[in-house]
Parts: C-alpha cells; sequence; structure tokens
C-alpha cells in the first residue's frame, strides 16, 4: 500500500494557506515535509498535523504552544498530549470568555452612543 504525499502546491491548495504560510511552518518547525531536491512533499502524518494546527489557530493558540503540543505526542505519547490539551483549552477558554465579555461592553457602549447621538438629531 503505497502513501499518497501531497506537493507543496496540493498542500497549500488543500488547505488554504499561502505558500509563504507553508514555508514558515516548516521553518518553526511544525512540519517536516519529505525533500526531494527542491520539491517538498507531504505525508499523511503532516497533513493530520496541519489539520491540528489550523483548528488550534482557528481557537487562538499560538503556534509556539501548538509546537509544543504536537511534541508532546512524539516524546510521551497519546495521554500526555490529551492532558496537556485539556489543560490548554481550559486557559483558552477562560480567555475567549473574558475577550467576549469585553467585546459585549464595547458594543453596549457603541450602541449608547450611536443612539444617543441618533436622539441628538432628531
Amino acid at each position: 500500500m503505497t502513501e499518497t504525499r501531497l506537493s507543496f502546491k496540493e498542500m497549500c491548495a488543500k488547505f488554504d494557506v499561502t505558500p509563504r504560510t507553508l514555508r514558515y511552518y516548516e521553518y518553526i518547525e511544525l512540519l517536516t515535509p519529505e525533500k526531494e531536491g527542491r520539491s517538498r512533499f507531504y505525508s499523511a502524518r503532516e497533513t493530520a498535523r496541519m489539520t491540528l494546527i489550523l483548528r488550534g489557530r482557528r481557537f487562538g493558540f499560538a503556534l509556539e504552544d501548538i509546537r509544543q503540543w504536537l511534541l508532546i505526542y512524539e516524546h510521551e505519547g497519546t495521554a500526555a498530549q490529551m492532558k496537556q490539551w485539556i489543560a490548554l483549552a481550559d486557559k483558552q477558554i477562560v480567555e475567549l470568555v473574558e475577550q467576549k465579555k469585553q467585546l459585549e461592553e464595547t458594543l453596549a457602549e457603541l450602541t449608547a452612543l450611536r443612539n444617543q447621538t441618533k436622539t441628538q438629531l432628531l
């Protein structure tokens, strides 16, 4: 059974990222594609890692936190990685709740000021 590999261009298209992003993820050691000459090829492992990286970014995690989390799997296994994931998620949830609270306060203040200004015009 042959493993499916994606070229650099295919990887960019599959994940809708720029070549610069993909090169940067490689530079900071989030991804380690196979190299054949100047070409890069991404295995199923790398595509799975990319899925996790993008999910982590969507949730607001720092790239360094994602990198450290991915390293845990390689050095300590799945259980340790899952425990760390819970800790990271707990921390991020607290931060997102605070951001939501601040955003709601800002929206309320902006809405009140808008309504006040509109009333003055009438």
